[in-house]
């Protein structure tokens, strides 16, 4: 019986409601301690904190969508096995959610205004993905782990040198979405057609431009 009601589709949406609200709100638990909790913050003028906190804010919208697409992907995989993958792939994409919530507020700063609808959007691509079969919606995961890898690495250059805090955590991260991305590979994930990726480039632009002022 408590097996039945734990796969209620009921309770699988009120959970998912909840889950949304919480992301959407800024509220995440970290199972992995902060990489940068024991290094030392720098002295930071003005424009280097804006800047730091405005690419911090970024990463943070994308750890929202992070968490809508692996949502959605669970959700509607087809595969026992599929569904774990997503869930301990959100699992340390939530890692990242409070780690870059944490550094916002250590730069004096907040997460986006526009996190329900980066949200929405991301949780729609994301079912889309998945009602197109395991293997696409894999591939999926793949292609956007490698932009997203892309990214954050384009950060650990865009980055004040001396804001070590920032630095140290986008590194983790990027090598937490590779480790993702390997592993949606290795699972049978099929190629993302080129317009599908250059669309996501599209999409990626826009929602990076935007988070950075708000």
């Amino acid at each position: 019986m408590a097996a039945n009601r734990s796969i209620n589709p009921l309770d699988q949406l009120i959970v998912g409601i909840d889950k949304a609200l919480r992301v959407m709100a800024g509220v995440a638990s970290a199972s992995r301690p902060n990489p940068a909790a024991h290094v030392d913050d720098a002295v930071l003028d003005e424009r280097e904190q804006r800047h730091s906190a405005g690419l911090m804010r970024v990463n943070h919208v994308g750890e929202v969508c992070a968490q809508a697409l692996y949502q959605s992907q669970a959700r509607f995989a087809r595969s026992a096995q599929l569904r774990e993958q997503f869930a301990h792939a959100g699992r340390e994409e939530e890692d990242h959610l409070a780690w870059t919530a944490e550094r916002l507020a250590e730069l004096g700063s907040q997460p986006s205004l526009l996190n329900p609808l980066w949200y929405a959007g991301a949780y729609a691509l994301g079912a889309v993905a998945a009602h197109l079969g395991d293997a696409r919606s894999l591939g999926f995961v793949v292609e956007t782990e490698r932009q997203v890898e892309a990214h954050l690495e384009s950060h650990l250059v865009l980055l004040p040198e001396q804001d070590a805090k920032s630095r140290v955590i986008v590194a983790q991260m990027r090598a937490d979405e590779a480790a993702h991305g390997a592993a949606a590979q290795s699972l049978g994930a099929s190629a993302t057609p080129q317009p599908v990726k250059l669309a996501m480039t599209a999409m990626a632009r826009i929602m990076t431009g935007t988070a950075y002022y708000l």
